[in-house]
This record gives structure tokens, sequence and C-alpha cells, in this order.
């Protein structure tokens, strides 16, 4: 597709976005804004608009798509209208509504897989940049977000290429498999041409099993020790980025994210004994409890079993939050999702976990802990495989802004 096809192509993405919105009257929804009434309400939900994107703060939804991809847009400008594209479509998928109609002989304006009358969902858009997209193609080097490269290859690592980095992150977030798709489809749809798929994993999270905390397909609950996401300053400590200069003022309300597609080889740690599993995670497996304790949110006593007698020094929660001070500015806000993809090429099971967590700095909060966990017990049943650092972009501020935002000069 040339330069100018492209172009025209996301023009037309611009328009069917704005068109394709809630039309007026259906309960919740304000009618669609004029572009030209810069006076106009907002057409969109205001959940949709604020300070910081939806999917980060939220526990994890029941189903998920993670998705990177590589620009292919050969402008600048192109890449803006790619970013207004995704803006306008991710506006109107949260909505919900009747699609517009397109005339008799123009192809469906949608899918039509959720029905004619698009239900929200629920649906959550939450948009990154990886450090790729700010080489030399869109003169964007000076707007890079300081904190922000490629992952690199820890130890005990097995990294596919294909499985990667790229230019964006896109996760979509729903309590159903099809809204989730039905987003997919209709952002591919949209940006054709500007941005073509790397790799992508679908996730689900598990109910509470009796209570409290999902669990992982290791069986042992997942995120329990995170920070607290209703306590604002707490949240501003660890996981909101504010730029600290006019180069990365744009920053402020945006947060960076890791991705980690994980197997587990669940094969050989079903015959693993549970005491061994329990000394590994150094939690209860039925309570979700550290094993000093009776309740998944007993805080763990390591002060009181220095040669680590209950709780192992090597077990996982030891080394991934020792609870000193001089850890405490290392806490990530974890995010997971199960995967699985059937069986592998030798019939084994293909599962494991997305695993996504959110700070301020990845250097001194992810990596300070993954370095901790470095030959942890665990790594003989889990394999690291794919993902990639990407920053996710501020929110979308009102019904004029998008996140092209970080673009301007």
């Amino acid at each position: 597709m040339s330069g100018y096809d492209r172009r025209a192509f996301l023009r037309g993405a611009l328009a069917t976005g704005i068109a394709g919105t809630v039309a007026a009257g259906t309960p919740g929804v304000v009618a669609p804004r004029d572009a030209a009434s810069p006076g106009a309400p907002a057409a969109f939900p205001a959940a949709f608009h604020g300070p910081h994107q939806a999917g980060v703060l939220e526990p994890p939804a029941r189903r998920t798509a993670v998705a990177a991809f590589d620009v292919v847009a050969g402008k600048r400008d192109e890449l803006r209208d790619l970013l207004r594209a995704l803006t306008d479509r991710a506006r109107a998928l949260t909505s919900g509504g009747p699609p517009p109609d397109p005339g008799i002989t123009a192809p469906p304006a949608d899918s039509g897989i959720l029905g004619p009358d698009v239900p929200p969902g629920a649906l959550r858009v939450t948009l990154g940049v990886g450090a790729s997209l700010f080489d030399d193609r869109y003169g964007l080097a000076g707007r890079k977000p300081s904190g922000l490269t490629a992952m690199p290859t820890f130890p005990n690592d097995d990294l596919d290429p294909h499985w990667c980095h790229g230019d964006l992150s896109l996760q979509l977030s729903a309590d159903d498999d099809d809204t989730v798709l039905h987003a997919l489809r209709d952002i591919a749809r949209h940006t054709r041409g500007a941005m073509q798929l790397r790799w992508r994993m679908n996730g689900f999270s598990s109910p509470p099993r009796p209570a409290g905390t999902q669990r992982n397909l290791m069986g042992f609950k997942d995120g329990i020790a995170n920070p607290d996401t209703a306590d604002a300053a707490e949240m501003d400590r660890l996981v909101w980025v504010r730029g600290e200069t006019p180069e990365t003022a744009w920053t402020t309300g945006g947060s960076y994210a890791v991705i980690r597609l994980i197997r587990m080889r669940v094969e050989f740690w079903d015959r693993v004994s549970l005491s061994e599993q329990e000394q590994m995670f150094g939690r209860a497996k039925d309570t979700g409890a550290p094993l000093d304790g009776l309740r998944e949110q007993d805080v763990p006593r390591y002060e009181l079993d220095p040669e680590g007698a209950v709780i192992p020094l090597t077990s996982h929660i030891r080394r991934a939050n020792p609870r000193t001070p001089q850890a405490d500015g290392s806490r990530i806000l974890r995010r997971g999702y199960n995967y699985d993809r059937g069986t592998d090429a030798v019939g084994d099971l293909d599962v494991g976990l997305v695993f996504t967590c959110y700070q301020r700095d990845v250097r001194r909060q992810f990596e300070t802990v993954q370095h901790r966990l470095e030959d942890e017990p665990l790594v003989d049943y889990i394999t690291p495989f794919g993902g990639g650092y990407f920053f996710v972009l501020p929110g979308v501020r009102d019904a004029a802004d998008s996140y092209a935002r970080f673009m301007q000069v």
C-alpha cells in the first residue's frame, strides 16, 4: 500500500470511527460530538476519559487479549493518523451502540458477532508504546520516555524473537471472549495498512475459589501482596509516572508495563509433592496464607524466621518481596492472566501465565525483583519465552484529545 493509500485509508477510518459511535438517545451515552463545534459536549462516556488509561488499576477482567504490533505507517503524519484512529475506535468500542448504516452496496460497518446493537461489555482498552517506535522513522527520538528500553534476556529465559517486543502494545479486556475478539477485529479493520500484528496471546482470569485472590495454573493464588490500588498516594509513588523535563512532561499519568509470557511445565509440576510446592512459593496452596500465617492477607514475619526454617529463604514470596525498608521501593503492581494454547508438538500441555506489571521505574522495580528471583526453585517449572517492555500512554483527557498527544512538539 502506498503512502497516499495509507493516508486515505486512515482518514476513512477516522471518519468511520466518528460516524460509528453511539447514536443520541442510547441510555447513558451522549450523542456524538461534532468535530467542528469545539464547545459541544463530550461525545463519549466520561469513563473513557481521564488522567490514566483503564486496565491498570482495575482487577483483571475475565477475558483478555494481549498483543503487540509493528507500525508500518510510512510517515510521521500517518503514525499520527493511526493513533487518532485507535483513539476513536477505543472510544466507540467502550461506548457500545448500533453501528452506522453503510448503505446497500458497502460492506457492513461491523462484524456483527455481538449482534446489531453492540454492548460495551465492560471493555477496557490499554495502549502502550515500545522503545522501537522511537527510532529514526518518525523523528520521535526526543520524545522517548527516559526509562523505556527493549526487554533484555534474563537468566533462565528462553525468549523466542517471534513472541517479543513491538512498536505498540494493545490489551483488550472484557467479561466475554466475543467482546474481546470483536474489539480486536474492529481495530484491525480500521488500522489496516498502518500497523500489523506481531504477536498475540489470549488470557483468562479465574474466579475466586473459594474466596480471595485468583489462582494461576499451578494452583496458587497470584497477586496477593499487591500494593493498595485505592491508595492514590501509593499509586503515585509506585505506578504512575511524572515527567520531570519539558521533553518528558507528556509522560505524566502513564506507567511502564512489563509483559512476560511464561510457560508452566505442569506435567512436571503435578508430580511434585504438596509440601515441596508450598516451600517453593512460601504459601499454603489451599488458603494462600504465608507458611507462618493462617489467612492469605497475613503478613509474613520474616524477622522471626531469619534462617528460613518456616518460609525458606529461597521461596518465591521471600525473594520477590523481602519486606525490608530497602525493598519497599521495588514493589510492583502485578496483573496476571492464565493462558491455554492447547498442546505442543510433542503433546505436552502449552499453558502458563501472561504476567503484566506496572511501575514508575522498570530498573528500580521489576528488574530489581527479577534479579532477586534468579535461580529460585520455581525456574525448573517455568519458561519465560516472550513479552516486552512498553510505556502505557497517559489517559485521553477529553473528546478533543487522542493517543497521539505525545507526538506534539
